[in-house]
This record gives structure tokens, C-alpha cells and sequence, in this order.
């Protein structure tokens, strides 16, 4: 089983608390991250794209870079990990991020992907004039799907006459190409989301809420793996875990209770109306999930609270899963985490 990080782009990772380690994103502070997950064996590191932040005390995600320059740096400083930048499709044109993506190839060949992101936070779009009216939630698969659709015809054939509803390519070409194929990564969670990166991805990073609890992610891979059976691709489940790691149960309980007791209510606020625009969204959806209140100080991703054993356990229950092909982390401290989880956890997996 492959595991990757997911960086931290933004300010303070992806816990919204006063009490969790406080940070400003850097290129440095990245650097040391994937490096250590390089020397530790990580197999790939994806980095988000984030526009607006949720304030609050923490000024939560106020402070990002950017995703398609920071890994050009990134690919410069690494030799064996995969790196995934994120675009969100309504601020990039398709020829224009297979261009750079051809380019970041250059620099790390075989080494890069590109990360999907159809866009549910509507104020990140309407503060730079991009958003397309609120009708966009109910299409917005279908201009993804057109999307990357120019990205592969470009990648692979160097040209693209695409006559969509979107988008409308006229003897659109790109050279030089990549060395390889470039992965698509989604995180749908939805049924229309699952069905887009099904047709047309590689790797879907789901997200889940619960605490020690990996079954968490059996039945949203299995969705996942039915919608790739209909299309005949294969197409792998990277669940999305936080891990919360001491030397004892207790300690990284009293440190998990910590963080809660620490939360930014007003950041979490401003997520939980960000993800409420949707009015027609089902349950299941992104921008729903993340803002579920019981586990909303960090994203309502899955967490592995414990000691390095504890954390290994967890992990092991996961990696007999069908349909999972690796899992993504996060940690409350990355540098210390990627090393710890490296040392202390990886030796001990089954």
C-alpha cells in the first residue's frame, strides 16, 4: 500500500484550533516535508489549491501558496516521490495546465499529476469574478469531465479539437508532451463524483469522518470500485487519514482533546456556511462532510488517535481493503509526523 501527504499549503495544516501547532506555509517549511517523506519511503505528496481562507481567530487558511509553482520547486529538490498539484478548473484554462504540467514533467519526469478540483467553496470564486452563477454545483462535473478531457487529449495525442459545451478547442496543440502517462486524482464523494473520476481518474482520495475507525472507508471504496466496474478503468481509493501519534494511548488522546477544546468556532462557521451554498447537494458531497460539527476541527477527516503501535494497528486494517490502493495523511505536527510515521509506524505494519 503506497502512502503519500498531503502538504501543508495553507496555514496551521488542517486542524482549525488555537491549541494545534500554529504556522505560516513556506516553500521551506514543504521542502523539509517531502523530503523527509522521500527519505522515509512515502510514495507520492499532493498539495491542495485553496484561495480564500475561513478567518477566524486562527486565521484559518487565509495564508496559502500556490499548488502548480510550489511543486515545480518541490519536483527540483526530490528524485523519487510523486508530486500531485491541484488546479481548480475555473481559474486555469485546460491548455494552459497541460502546459504546465508538461513542463513540471520535464523537471521530474515520470513524477507528476495533476489533482482535479471542480470547486464547491463559492467565495473563493466570486472574490476574483469566476464564479459562474449558483447553477455551476449542478454542471459542475460536467465541465470537469470536459476539462480533462483537453488534458488528455493534449498530453497524449499534442493536439485537441474538442467541440464541447464548454469548451471548444480549434487545432489546440502542446509540445513538448510528457515523458508518460500524467495521473488524474479526484475527491468526489458524492455518487456524481465518484461516477467523474471513475471516467475519467486514476486515484480518488475520499474523505470520511470517525475516530480509530478505518471501516469507515469500506463502503465509500466500494461505491468507488462500482462506478470504476461500469467504465472498465482502474481507478484506486486513497482514504484520507489524520494521524495524532505519541508514545502512549493517552498522550495522544490528551493532545487530540486538546485540539478540540482549542477549536475556532468562527473559522468552522464560515466553513459550514461555505458548505451549505449547495442547497441541492446530497449527504455525501465534499462541502457537506467537512462541515459535519463532530469532527469539524479538522475537516471531519478520518483520525488515527494513539501510541506508534496503536497507529499501526489502524493501518493494517486498512490495507486488506478492496479497492485501496494507498492511504493519505495528515498530521497536527508534519515535520515530527512524516518522520515519526516513517520510524515508528511504517516498521511495524504487517
Amino acid at each position: 500500500m503506497d502512502f503519500g501527504v498531503f502538504i501543508p499549503i495553507g496555514n496551521n495544516g488542517w486542524l482549525i484550533s488555537e491549541n494545534s501547532p500554529q504556522y505560516m506555509p513556506s516553500f521551506d517549511l514543504n521542502k523539509r516535508v517531502v523530503q523527509e517523506a522521500e527519505t522515509q519511503g512515502f510514495a507520492f505528496a499532493l498539495s491542495m489549491i485553496k484561495l480564500r481562507g475561513f478567518g477566524g481567530k486562527t486565521e484559518f487558511w487565509d495564508h496559502n501558496l500556490e499548488s502548480f509553482t510550489l511543486m515545480a520547486g518541490l519536483a527540483a529538490v526530490t528524485e523519487r516521490i510523486k508530486l500531485y498539484a491541484s488546479t481548480a478548473v475555473l481559474t486555469l484554462p485546460p491548455a494552459l495546465v497541460a502546459r504546465m504540467a508538461s513542463t513540471i514533467d520535464s523537471i521530474a519526469p515520470g513524477r507528476f499529476g495533476v489533482n482535479i478540483v471542480s470547486g464547491w467553496a463559492k467565495g473563493e470564486y466570486e472574490q476574483m469574478g469566476l464564479w459562474p452563477g449558483d447553477d455551476y454545483f449542478s454542471y459542475r462535473y460536467d465541465y470537469s469531465s470536459e476539462y480533462v478531457q483537453v488534458l488528455r487529449d493534449l498530453w497524449e495525442k499534442g493536439r485537441c479539437d474538442l467541440d464541447g459545451k464548454y469548451f471548444q478547442m480549434d487545432d489546440c496543440v502542446l509540445s513538448p508532451r510528457p515523458s508518460g502517462p500524467v495521473e488524474i486524482v479526484c475527491a468526489g464523494q458524492s455518487e456524481r463524483g465518484m461516477r467523474f473520476c471513475a471516467e475519467y481518474g486514476d486515484f480518488n482520495f475520499i474523505l470520511s469522518p470517525g475516530v480509530n475507525d478505518p471501516e469507515v472507508y469500506r463502503a465509500p471504496s466500494g461505491r468507488l470500485a462500482q462506478a470504476a466496474e461500469k467504465t472498465g478503468r482502474d481507478v484506486g481509493s486513497l482514504p484520507l487519514f489524520m494521524a495524532i501519534m505519541a508514545e502512549t494511548d493517552e498522550e495522544a488522546h490528551a493532545k487530540w482533546a486538546s485540539y478540540h477544546e482549542g477549536a475556532d468556532v468562527e473559522a468552522i462557521a464560515y466553513m459550514t456556511d461555505e458548505g451549505g451554498k449547495d442547497v441541492a447537494a446530497d449527504g455525501s458531497g465534499t462541502a457537506r462532510t467537512i462541515s459535519l460539527p463532530e469532527g469539524a476541527v479538522n475537516i471531519n477527516m478520518a483520525t488515527l488517535v494513539g501510541s506508534y503501535e496503536s497507529v499501526a494497528r489502524q493501518v493494517d486494517l486498512l490495507a486488506d481493503m478492496p479497492g485501496v490502493k494507498g492511504m493519505m495523511l495528515t498530521f497536527d505536527d508534519f515535520e515530527k509526523g512524516v518522520h515519526d510515521f516513517g520510524t515508528r509506524v511504517m516498521p511495524l505494519l504487517g
